[in-house]
């Protein structure tokens, strides 16, 4: 096997754990209160939703590598597309805000 063969199969891990500490300063962010009430979260919550489709899309990568699901791999573009609609979205809803 080869390295770059082997960087593939561990790379949905890695950010699987890398995407847990961003879960945990998600929480943080979400816990802290809000003196003045003028934090405005909305787009935070949705980037928070793309992460969890992320989540999402790595958990059936890593299941599709391991051989326990059966699914096809054009899949994942219906869940990036998830992701980039929730971006941009939560960025309009930011510069609406701003206004």
């Amino acid at each position: 096997m080869s390295l770059t063969l082997a960087l593939a199969q561990v790379a949905p891990l890695y950010n699987l754990a890398l995407v847990l500490i961003a879960i945990v300063l998600f929480i943080k962010l979400f816990m802290t209160p809000a003196k003045d009430k003028r934090a405005y979260l909305l787009p935070w919550k949705i980037i928070f939703f793309a992460v969890c489709v992320y989540i999402l899309e790595e958990v059936l990568t890593v299941l599709r590598y391991m051989d326990i699901i059966n699914i096809p791999v054009h899949i994942n573009g219906f869940f990036e597309l998830l992701i980039i609609i929730s971006f941009i979205y939560a960025l309009l809803l930011q510069k609406e805000h701003i206004k």
